[in-house]
Order: structure tokens, then sequence, then C-alpha cells
């Protein structure tokens, strides 16, 4: 999506101490025990594995300082409880809140010497843009440092492996399973609840990822399609194949049911800009004042969240079936 457009896209690429009795001799040897991988935990490394590159990386030890590249991978860590671990993220991480801590490492060009700084041991870096930092990230491994590039997820299958990959080579993997293991049964809680939507009353819906005048939109193989058909809704761009530019004219003709934003974190008031908008008087979704601004973050990071967004999507064009 970063090729799209300059302005339109480049955010979508664009978280106590027990006080014990005794002596002071004590106290360090309980901490120090405290702070030891668990039996399990050492058994499984060394660990291989196959990353988005192709490439099979092999970590010796259970990472102790851990870099992340990119937002969904932090939500990911953070998710496998690894935020103790975490010891650097990138400039365009915020969630959860406790990554505004962390050092920042850069956007989309890294600083490789704070990286090695950090006395890192894994770096988590993205398929997204992996092949603009291959000099960096041989620095790094120079560095002695592992780079384990995270598959960039198109549907939720692979999210999953994204969230096992970073489970393996963090020696989290069981958490890992149980948080796929989640994932999938909300999604089916939710999927069940669409089924109760008849055809007839299936809503077209638009989804506006950036304003006018550069207006785009998602279409099919998409995570956006993805997640409307789960929940029942029909794209309007179904037509089109990937993320593309639509006219006003072309979304006019469309007259979608209902109209979703998904860049209100950086647009003042895009629910009142799309209502005001010359000619889009005539759209349903626009005589019906519905259209609803989600957060982008939770439909267009892969990441564990993603749930929330679908659930957001759904009560936006469903609010009968699905708000509780």
């Amino acid at each position: 999506m970063k090729k799209l457009s300059k302005y339109t896209l480049s955010f979508m690429l664009a978280a106590g101490l027990l006080a014990g009795c005794g002596s002071d001799k004590a106290a360090p040897e309980k901490e120090e025990k405290a702070n030891q991988p668990k039996e399990s935990e050492q058994a499984a490394f060394p660990v291989t594995v196959k990353d988005a590159d192709g490439k099979e990386v092999v970590i010796e030890e259970k990472p102790k300082r851990i870099v992340s590249l990119i937002p969904s991978n932090t939500e990911i860590a953070y998710e496998l409880d690894l935020d103790k671990e975490i010891v650097g993220v990138s400039d365009n991480d915020n969630y959860p809140k406790e990554v505004s801590a962390k050092e920042k490492v850069g956007g989309m060009e890294y600083n490789i010497e704070k990286i090695i700084g950090l006395d890192a041991d894994l770096v988590l870096a993205h398929g997204s843009s992996a092949h603009n930092s291959k000099e960096g990230f041989k620095q790094l491994e120079e560095a002695g440092i592992d780079v384990l590039v995270v598959n960039d997820a198109q549907n939720f299958d692979e999210v999953y492996d994204s969230i096992k990959m970073i489970g393996k080579a963090t020696g989290t993997s069981d958490k890992a399973e149980d948080i796929v293991t989640d994932m999938k049964e909300d999604l089916t809680e939710i999927s069940e609840k669409a089924e109760t939507i008849k055809k007839e009353e299936e809503k077209n819906v638009f989804i506006e990822v950036s304003p006018a005048p550069e207006i785009y939109t998602p279409g099919k193989n998409t995570f956006m399609q993805e997640m409307l058909d789960l929940i029942h809704a029909k794209n309007a761009a179904a037509d089109q194949d990937g993320w593309g530019q639509m006219t006003e004219e072309a979304i006019i003709k469309k007259n979608p049911d209902v109209i979703i934003t998904t860049h209100g974190y950086y647009t003042q008031k895009p629910v009142e800009e799309v209502l005001s908008r010359k000619g889009w008087e005539t759209i349903t979704a626009v005589k019906n004042k519905d259209v609803h601004d989600v957060h982008a973050d939770l439909v267009n990071r892969t990441g564990p969240r993603l749930v929330e967004g679908v659930e957001e999507l759904a009560e936006a064009i469903y609010p009968d079936v699905f708000k509780k």
C-alpha cells in the first residue's frame, strides 16, 4: 500500500517484588532464580525459524533483549508477555501505552547503531519493508544480532503464522498457540452472529482509508474484504483487486448503504466531512447518516487486535445485530 500514494497511505505502514524473610544473602539468590528461564524454555533452544525471506534463522538462546521494527510485531510481542524483553520499538509504535517508555529506533529508516547500542539479541523485522533494509540487517547480523523477518500477513491465517513465528523465536510457543486459539474462537462467535443476517439484508459498504481528494479503498484480496465477508457485508469496491484509488463519481455511482472511514486519527471530523461533500447527498449512506469512523490501528495492524477491528466494523454496519 505504501506505493499507492505518498500522501494517502503512509499511515498504513504504515505495549511486585516479593519481600522475603531471611538473611541478606538469600534475596539475591532468589532474584537470580526468578530471572532464570524455566527448564522447558531452556530445553526449547536452540531453535531454527524459517522467516519470511526464506532464511533459516538459528536462535541459540531465549532472547533477553528484543527490538521490534513495526507496530504489529510489537503488539504481538506484548501479547506474548514479552514487555520486559522489548528494549526498542519503531517511532510509529503507540500500543500498548507502555511502548512510550521504550527506546525509539526509527520509522521508515532504522538507526542501526542505536539498535546495536541497545545490546539487542533479536530484531523483529517485517516483510513489508525488509527489502529496503538489507544492508542494515547485514550490519546487525555481523554484530551478532539475530534478525527475524516476520511475514507481511495478507489474511488471518497469515497473521496466525506471524504470531506462531514470533512465539517460536522467543520461547513462547504455548502462549502463541493460546492467542491464536482465542482469536479463532472470537471470530467464530462473530461469524455465528452474522449468520442471522439474511442475504437480502446484507449491506453494501464503502471503506475509505484516506480522505478526498485522493480517496483509496480496499478491494478483493485484502484484509478488509475478509473482514466484510466474515460479517456478511458486501464490499462496494470488490470489483477491484487490492488497494486502489477511486474517484468521487465512481463512489457516488456505487451508492453504498454504509460508508466507513479509517482516517479519523489524522483528519478532523471525518464523518462530518463525508456528510458535507458536494454531490454525495444522493448516496444512501449519506442520506441516512450511516457514516462511521473506525480505529485504523484495529483494522490495519496485522496482530491480535484485528479481532477488535472486526467487532468495531460489525457494530458500525449492523448495530442491531452486533452491539451489546
